[in-house]
């Protein structure tokens, strides 16, 4: 199998070891908006560099991964889709409803794959969390809590490509809520602040959000995310029902204190990144993605399960911005997404 790769920034980079050291996999073609940067990882992996996007499908490849500035994924994944080739796209499909649908009315009509990389869905600790959810183990699930927060905020460069904290940040929260609990956001309410470092403000952004959202079986579910945690990386996720409670991400990294007489020591090595901490998680969805390639396994994320992530996020973005409630109804592209 020969795949791909666009993209060969910090994830990029990531993807494309576990693709050149995967069995299955015999060749990569690597490619990036700085030719340098993809020439000097090829080289690195023993791999094929190519001067442009062009020269990837024109060379002949089984598969596609995109791990490119956003902004670019619609166009790409479109391309792929008429090429008739199976495409791995690091989220969002796009920064809009808009071109997120037409990117995946491309994929549909060509009869193509779209794998989306939402790493949650393969890490441990989510997946024992959908487990005990579904098994019934929790009971009834009245009460969701989930944050993610970054110790240190991105290049100030970066902030108006990435789309906003909701849907750079928070979206993986809202996709993998779906996941683990299997229902469907019906309501929100969001705030957020940029009382922090002015180049959220000049970015339109917020380096703080939080939202309350409302299950279609009435669980409610309260989202947090901030850019400013000096403490460490921290991602966790609490789901609390009338028989038991358990929580996704608290271990001997998590990156909190206790101010209990008797509690656990603050951690040693706290997790400093999603990369260091999802490691295992980014490997196995590429695994994964090379298993549906070759026809071993169901699409474990399509298109149309990121739409309804990014339909969340739009709607936070729009409360937010309006200080009122928003139903989902309201935004674009809902619909029965089919639930994996």
């Amino acid at each position: 199998m020969r795949i791909g790769v666009i993209g060969t920034g910090r994830i990029g980079t990531i993807h494309a070891n576990t693709l050149s050291r995967h069995r299955d996999v015999g060749s990569l073609i690597l490619t990036d908006a700085d030719p340098a940067r993809a020439q000097e990882l090829a080289h690195r992996l023993g791999e094929t560099a190519a001067p442009g996007v062009e020269e990837i499908f024109r060379w002949g490849v089984d598969a596609v991964v995109i791990t490119t500035a956003t902004s670019a994924h619609a166009e790409l994944i479109g391309r792929a889709a008429r090429s008739g080739l199976p495409v791995f796209c690091e989220k969002p499909i796009a920064l809009d409803l808009p071109g997120s649908l037409s990117a995946i009315a491309e994929v549909e009509t060509a009869g193509t794959v779209l794998q989306m990389g939402f790493q949650r869905r393969f890490d441990a600790g989510y997946t024992g969390a959908r487990e005990a959810v579904r098994s019934g183990r929790l009971g009834r699930l009245h009460t969701v809590r989930a944050l993610t927060s970054d110790q240190a905020p991105p290049d100030a460069a970066w902030l108006p490509l990435s789309g906003g904290l909701y849907r750079d940040t928070l979206i993986h929260d809202f996709d993998v809520l779906r996941w683990v609990t299997g229902r469907e956001v019906t309501d929100v309410y969001a705030a957020g602040s940029d009382a922090g470092p002015r180049m959220f403000r000049e970015a339109g952004d917020v380096d703080t959000a939080a939202a309350l959202l409302t299950l279609d079986d009435g669980t409610l579910a309260t989202l947090t995310a901030t850019r400013m945690n000096g403490a460490g990386y921290d991602v966790r996720m609490e789901l609390a029902g009338e028989r038991d409670q358990i929580v996704v991400g608290l271990d001997d990294r998590t990156p909190i204190a206790s101010t209990e007489p008797t509690g656990p020591p603050a951690a040693d090595k706290p997790w400093t990144g999603f990369l260091e901490r999802f490691g295992p998680a980014y490997e196995a969805e590429l695994n994964a993605f090379v298993e549906v390639v070759r026809g071993e396994r169901a699409n474990p994320c399509d298109g149309r399960e990121a739409l309804q992530a990014l339909r969340v996020a739009e709607a936070c973005e729009l409360s937010r911005r309006e200080r009122r409630p928003v139903h989902l109804a309201e935004i674009p592209g809902g619909g029965a997404p089919g639930l994996t």
